[in-house]
């Protein structure tokens, strides 16, 4: 039932979006069918979910390939350490800022003026709590970015907006969220089932505002760690994420016969099989590890299984185009799972195992009233519900034997980071831009470059550019822009809280 709706919504805004205005009535002929009077806030919401949610599970040939996870050998750019802002930064870029127009659109003229108005008001919060959720991964991914001056109404559009600092768009991103949470009201009109993840219930979207804050304030810990820690100690002050129950997930529909919705693995693996090969480093963990997830992630090699004598073997990253490879000898993603177009199964994007492994850390640290004494406890239930979820769904006595190898918290603060890191970096598979962001800022799991030298002297990439349309209809701004950086507007400038 809930797939139907899905596909119900979005046909029905499809048919909105086609509608000609064909009448005799000139006023009518230059009004669009798809202005904000005549489309419901429902419908700009549940598509922002749709589209924005399941984008952090996109970009595996690029984000993916960066944090060793997958491996899409020459077929993609990205991959190799190789710019290529005309297509996959371009793109990727547009699609980010047309999130954020839609979202706009409901505050800044569905639901202008109601703000304060239960018909509007929790509504207005929840949109907002979904487009900081989308800032964060904007400026995570690309660092100082139109912020203050994008998304605004149309009679004080900018066309050239200026490039906001991080650190600016950070605090302002944690502010937001303290007042969009605050206006979350159980007795208000809601969304209902046009909120794919929730249905409007509020309880769990102030649960998933103060995990997000969470999030946010821990990705601070190394640039500014008092902000951090008094944004993280209010948090775990808050409801929380509390099993996964609770996680911040969207659900999906088959691919045959649907053009959006499906589980974005899935359709990325039929999309192009040959890029989506599994990375040496992410299989070699997971075999040194005996992870039982291992199965739900990978497919053994296609020769070995013909030889009878089936075995995972990852590819190596950014080989370079000179290399020839025969990619039967390399493990895919599995087949049953992801090469099945009927397949489906909730994205997860925001997860409890998340705030399993940031109170993990925490701990260590002292913040928030946790002592080290309780970080092994929280890094096991991270453990313990990042393999409960789907597809994994792993038996109750498989987890807890992994646990009782892989489970203690040993040697120094530091050494019990990176066990903390390297079980979320596996927990993140399939949520390739917060992987790459946990990489970056902590340092672990420790990541060796691929051979390929690309554009980075054959480093790994610390920040996405900026698209190729910016340099040129926003050249002022985004010349300002890179110029703050120290390697200018390159995979090699670090973003602001990058500082490991």
């Amino acid at each position: 039932m809930k797939r139907l709706f899905i596909h119900n919504i979005f046909t029905v805004l499809g048919l909105l979006m086609s509608v000609s205005a064909c009448t005799n009535n000139f006023e009518e002929l230059n009004t669009s069918p798809t202005s904000p009077r005549n489309v419901p806030a429902e419908y700009l919401y549940s598509q922002a979910q749709l589209s924005g949610f399941l984008a952090d599970g996109t970009n595996w040939w690029q984000v993916g390939s960066w944090v060793e996870q997958w491996a899409s050998g020459s077929l993609s750019a990205p991959s190799q350490y190789l710019e290529d802002r005309d297509i996959y930064e371009t793109n990727n870029w547009t699609s980010h800022y047309e999130l954020i127009k839609n979202l706009a659109q409901i505050r800044n003229q569905v639901l202008k003026g109601q703000e304060n108005s239960p018909n509007g008001r929790t509504k207005l919060a929840i949109a907002k709590i979904t487009e900081i959720y989308f800032w964060q991964r904007m400026t995570d991914f690309w660092g100082d970015i139109p912020y203050t001056q994008a998304g605004l109404p149309d009679d004080q559009l900018v066309l050239l907006p200026k490039y906001d600092k991080q650190e600016d768009i950070y605090k302002s991103l944690i502010a937001d969220l303290d007042a969009a949470t605050a206006q979350l009201t159980a007795t208000d009109v809601s969304y209902a089932s046009a909120d794919f993840v929730y249905k409007g219930d509020v309880t769990k979207w102030r649960k998933l505002a103060n995990s997000l804050k969470l999030r946010l304030g821990m990705r601070l810990r190394y640039a500014d760690p008092n902000l951090a820690r008094k944004t993280v100690e209010e948090a775990l002050k808050g409801p929380l994420i509390e099993s996964n129950a609770d996680n911040g997930a969207m659900p999906t529909v088959t691919q045959d016969g649907n053009p959006f919705g499906y589980h974005p693995t899935i359709g990325g693996y039929n999309g192009s099989k040959e890029l989506n090969q599994m990375a040496a480093p992410f299989i070699d963990v997971l075999l040194a590890k005996n992870d039982p997830r291992l199965p739900r992630i990978a497919e053994p090699t296609e020769n070995s299984k013909k030889a009878g004598k089936p075995i995972y073997r990852g590819l190596g990253v950014a080989l370079g185009n000179s290399v020839i490879i025969n990619r039967d000898d390399y493990s895919y993603g599995t087949i049953a799972i992801y090469n099945d177009r009927k397949s489906t199964f909730p994205y997860v994007f925001l997860a409890y195992s998340d705030n399993c492994f940031f109170r993990a850390e925490a701990a260590l640290l002292g913040w928030g009233g946790l002592t080290p004494a309780q970080a092994e406890g929280f890094y096991q239930a991270g453990i313990r519900a990042a393999m409960q979820i789907q597809p994994y769904s792993i038996a109750e006595s498989a987890i807890t034997e992994y646990i009782g190898r892989e489970g203690k918290l040993t040697g120094t603060v530091d050494q019990q980071l990176e066990q903390i890191m390297t079980q979320k970096w596996i927990s993140l598979f399939m949520r390739h831009y917060e992987a790459f962001a946990e990489w970056r800022r902590t340092g672990y799991p420790k990541l060796i470059p691929g051979p390929n030298p690309g554009t980075t002297n054959g480093q790994i990439p610390r920040r996405g550019v900026y698209s190729s349309t910016e340099r040129i209809r926003n050249a002022a701004n985004y010349q300002e822009a890179s110029s703050r950086m120290a390697n200018g507007d390159s995979y090699l400038s670090k973003v602001w809280w990058d500082k490991r």
